[in-house]
């Protein structure tokens, strides 16, 4: 939407970045069966503009598994409104933790 982008009509990065951060949770929420926190966000790399208009698909991966955190891989890529191809447009680790009623850590299930 034009009020998430710059006057030249790119995306801001941090609308991206929002949204990566939504796919990488569903992974690890699905790991950890239950509520995570984003505790860390790692190389993260701009490889091109979003532009107003594009359509953005989101891609996540569980890459590690610890006792209480679930690191994710997420891509984010882009198709103009006229083009047939797909073009990779940021990526980036994010780390989540498993947290309980109280919002402290708790260990995965099967980590104990």
């Amino acid at each position: 939407m034009p009020a998430d982008a710059n006057p030249e009509g790119d995306i801001f990065g941090g609308w991206l970045l929002a949204q990566m951060d939504l796919a990488g949770s569903s992974p690890a929420f699905d790991l950890a069966q239950g509520r995570c926190a984003t505790i860390a966000v790692d190389a993260m790399v701009f490889h091109q503009p979003v532009a107003i208009g594009d359509e953005v698909s989101l891609y996540a991966e569980v890459i590690k598994a610890g006792r209480t955190s679930v690191r994710v891989h997420v891509e984010a890529w882009k198709r103009a409104r006229a083009a047939s191809t797909s073009v990779r447009v940021t990526e980036g680790v994010f780390t989540y933790v498993a947290i309980d009623a109280d919002r402290k850590p708790r260990v995965l299930p099967g980590r104990d």
